[in-house]
């Protein structure tokens, strides 16, 4: 039941908002009683907390697989963009704006696991790039490995890049872009160029 409770939890928190979602709403959503959530979870934020960290467990666990099987590191990329815009395809307000405003203390927590954890892994993917010829040599890892994380908390953050303007595929396409080409060797901007221009024939069809 546990688990139940989470996986609707995430779902009908990620479509309509931390915030505008109550215990009922999850209670009648499941089709179980309040006391049945309160027996599994002391209060909502205890509840969020989970449904969040949990969350991103999923994520990272989508994100290993794809760096573990990537035939490069700009593709692999654009296939972890692809895995998070799935995961998220629901998603009818922003997660990332309701949990800082309304559960600052989770989201801080949140922000330190997640850069834990994409650290490590755009290092792997920089040092990677380097060895393969894609990334210039001259790169400095640890800073740009910041500034990527730094710059994909930045595009979600909808004060700055507000959903009425901007779509999220086209953020998250347009930074991933705007990172390769700072970094990439004239063998990776061929190849930047080429997934792009076949991504888009692709998607023209």
């Amino acid at each position: 039941m546990r688990d139940k409770i989470i996986s609707k939890s995430e779902e009908l928190f990620l479509s309509l908002g931390f915030k505008s979602v109550t215990m009922d709403d999850i209670a009648n959503a499941i089709g179980i009683s309040k006391k049945t959530i309160y027996a599994n979870f002391s209060n909502k934020t205890a509840l969020v907390e989970v449904v969040i960290f949990e969350t991103l467990d999923h994520i990272y666990e989508g994100i290993d697989k794809i760096n573990a099987s990537s035939i490069n590191p700009i593709e692999e990329l654009y296939d972890i963009k692809l895995f998070v815009m799935n995961y998220f395809k629901n998603e009818r307000v922003s997660p990332q704006y309701q949990l800082k405003k309304y559960y600052p203390e989770i989201y801080e927590r949140l922000q330190i696991k997640q850069f834990e954890k994409m650290h490590s892994s755009v290092e792997n993917s920089l040092k990677k790039g380097v060895i393969t010829g894609l990334f210039r040599a001259d790169i400095d890892i640890n800073f740009i490995s910041r500034m990527y994380f730094n710059g994909m908390t930045g595009i979600r953050d909808i004060s700055i890049f507000p959903e009425t303007l901007f779509d999220k595929n086209y953020l998250f396409e347009s930074y991933l872009e705007y990172h390769l080409r700072a970094i990439i060797t004239k063998k990776g901007l061929n190849l930047l160029n080429n997934y792009i221009k076949s991504n888009l024939t692709s998607n023209a069809s």
